[in-house]
């Protein structure tokens, strides 16, 4: 794929109003900045209402009673200690603290665990799902 340059594509900037007047001469609604002729190429701009015009104009706020209760915490609660229980981790069996856990259900890895003691690569956090830790007291 070839980049082009903006600058040197556009041989001018035009700027179109999409406003209904009584004149039939589409010239009038236009502003053109040229800069250099590079072949009659142009970038065109318009600009238009319909969109804010197709909303509703009478959206109701949803009533502060009728809140979705939120649902509840998944993972353990931050400051927890957990024992790890991924094999392939260097702190297999060793223990650590939760630093966060994220609440989306989507996250593959949600549970940022900390450990006083850091691996090869100098790393003392990791993240690890919620199978692979178990909370201890």
């Amino acid at each position: 794929m070839a980049s082009t340059n903006m600058a040197s594509a556009a041989s001018g900037f035009v700027l179109s109003l999409n406003v209904a007047a009584a004149t039939t001469n589409s010239l009038s609604s236009r502003v053109m900045f040229p800069t250099k002729n590079n072949g009659g190429s142009r970038l065109v701009v318009r600009a238009s209402d319909e969109a804010a015009a197709s909303a509703p104009a009478t959206a109701t706020p949803p009533a502060e009673g009728e809140a979705k209760p939120k649902p509840p915490p998944i993972g353990p609660k931050r400051g927890a200690k957990v024992k790890i229980l991924r094999k392939e981790s260097y702190w297999y069996k060793g223990t650590g603290s939760v630093v966060a856990v994220d609440q989306d259900p989507k996250t593959r890895y949600p549970v940022v665990v900390r450990f006083n003691k850091v691996n090869y690569a100098n790393v003392s956090t990791n993240n690890y799902a919620l199978d692979e830790i178990l909370e201890v007291e």
